[in-house]
């Protein structure tokens, strides 16, 4: 598979590492120094793209992809008020768009995980719900695309909550968040469900970001030859 790379910071170098210890080619690589190379006939190159940038030139570098006929993996969060119509914009065009906020099999196992709590802790009014997340310091929104996940799927399956908001600003009936941002920590998720008598506490922490940039590149392979918008439950089954 030919691979172009829209971000090449930490996490696109990461993803370079993995692709090439597959055989995989690299046939763009997009930063700031080499903005005058991201063309149409350039990605035109490429079987599919993965993007790692930022909020306020994802949607850009997608519609990009979208013009050139290439499938795109997209891993940048913080800008999903657009998702609904970057998913119109695909379906439309007969385009294929992947979109996680969290490339790595552990982290959407323990999406799955934490749903499940949320469900069996729903009749338990006693325990309180509340989430922490540590990222690196060079991430830029907060909650995390992941947090904002874990939220999502805790609400919905709790049932006894109306919303999600950071810790400082939480009412009742809201899911707080404690979002730190400490060195270069890849990623800490907890999940905490409080009592007067005691804690049940379910963490995710990666290490690294090798299982992210594995999960894109698997996802990358997996989308080429598909048409449509396509998310992790998609590439690894649901048991819903």
């Amino acid at each position: 598979m030919k691979i172009a790379l829209i971000g090449y910071g930490k996490m696109g170098k990461e993803i370079e590492k993995i692709a090439l210890s597959q055989g995989h080619q690299v046939v763009l690589k997009i930063d700031e120094s080499t903005i005058s190379d991201f063309t149409i006939e350039n990605l035109k190159k490429a079987d599919a793209a993965i993007e790692f940038t930022t909020p306020e030139t994802a949607v850009n570098n997608i519609l990009k992809c979208f013009e050139a006929n290439v499938p795109v993996v997209c891993g940048t969060t913080g800008w999903l008020k657009h998702f609904d119509e970057i998913s119109n914009l695909c379906k439309d065009n007969n385009q294929a768009f992947f979109y996680a906020s969290n490339y790595s099999i552990g982290v959407n196992l323990f999406f799955r995980l934490n749903e499940y709590l949320a469900r069996i802790m729903k009749p338990y009014s006693g325990y309180t719900p509340s989430m922490e997340e540590i990222h690196h310091i060079h991430k830029k929104d907060a909650p995390s695309g992941t947090g904002i996940t874990l939220a999502e799927g805790l609400i919905k399956n709790h049932g006894n909550l109306k919303n999600w908001a950071l810790e400082e600003n939480a009412k009742e009936g809201e899911l707080p968040i404690l979002s730190k941002r400490e060195g270069e920590v890849p990623g800490t998720h907890t999940i905490k469900y409080k009592s007067a008598c005691d804690e049940i506490t379910i963490i995710h922490e990666a290490y690294n970001r090798k299982g992210f940039a594995e999960g894109a590149v698997i996802a990358a392979a997996w989308l080429v030859g598909k048409k449509g918008v396509f998310g992790m439950n998609d590439l690894l089954g649901s048991e819903k």
